[in-house]
C-alpha cells in the first residue's frame, strides 16, 4: 500500500515538475536557458528508490518529453534512462547526507545529460555542430540545476529518506558490504 502510495506521488509530483519547467521557468530563463528539473528528478528517484525505479522513471518521462517537444523519440529518452543509471551508481558510491555531494552529482548529471542529448540530437536530427552555443547553454543549465537543488535540497532529503526506507529498508551495513 505504502509503495502504491509512493507510485502515485512521484508520478504527481512529475506532471508538477513537468507544468513548472514548462509554465513557471519560462517566466525565469537566463539568456533563453530554463533549468532542467528533470535531471534534477531523475537523479533523485535513482538516488532514494530501488535500483530498477530510475530507470524506469527516466524512461517513462523520456518518452513523454519528447513526445511532447521533439518530432522523434530519443534524445531525452536516452538521456534520462542514462541519468536513472548514473544516479544508481551515485548511490553505491557516494553519501546522500551531504549537500555539496548532492550538488556535485547534480552538477556531474546536467553536464552528462546535455552532452549525451546534444550527441543524441546530432545524430538524430543531422543538426549542425554549434559548440560555442552548446556550452555557453550547459554552463547556464548546470549552474541553474545547482541553485535550483540548493533551493529544494531539504524537501528532497526528507521526501527521498522516506522512499528508501519503504523500498530499502534499514540496510545500511548490507550497502557497504
Amino acid at each position: 500500500m505504502k509503495k502504491t502510495f509512493i507510485n502515485l506521488s512521484l508520478i504527481l509530483i512529475g506532471f508538477l515538475v513537468y507544468f513548472i519547467q514548462s509554465n513557471f521557468f519560462s517566466w525565469f530563463t537566463i539568456a533563453g536557458v530554463k533549468p532542467n528539473l528533470f535531471v534534477i528528478y531523475i537523479l533523485f528517484i535513482g538516488l532514494f528508490s530501488n535500483k530498477s525505479m530510475g530507470i524506469i522513471y527516466g524512461a517513462i518521462y523520456g518518452i513523454i518529453l519528447d513526445l511532447l517537444f521533439r518530432q522523434k523519440i530519443g534524445a531525452n529518452l536516452i538521456g534520462l534512462i542514462i541519468i536513472g543509471v548514473v544516479a544508481t551508481i551515485f548511490n553505491k558510491n557516494f553519501s546522500k547526507d551531504s549537500r555539496m555531494t548532492i550538488i556535485f552529482m547534480v552538477f556531474g548529471s546536467t553536464i552528462i545529460f546535455e552532452v549525451i542529448s546534444y550527441i543524441v540530437n546530432y545524430i538524430l536530427y543531422s543538426s549542425n555542430l554549434e559548440i560555442l552555443n552548446f556550452v555557453k547553454i550547459l554552463i547556464i543549465e548546470t549552474i541553474y540545476n545547482v541553485i535550483v537543488t540548493i533551493i529544494v535540497y531539504p524537501l528532497i532529503k526528507k521526501f527521498g529518506y522516506y522512499i528508501e526506507n519503504e523500498y530499502k529498508g534499514n540496510k545500511i551495513l548490507t550497502k557497504y558490504f
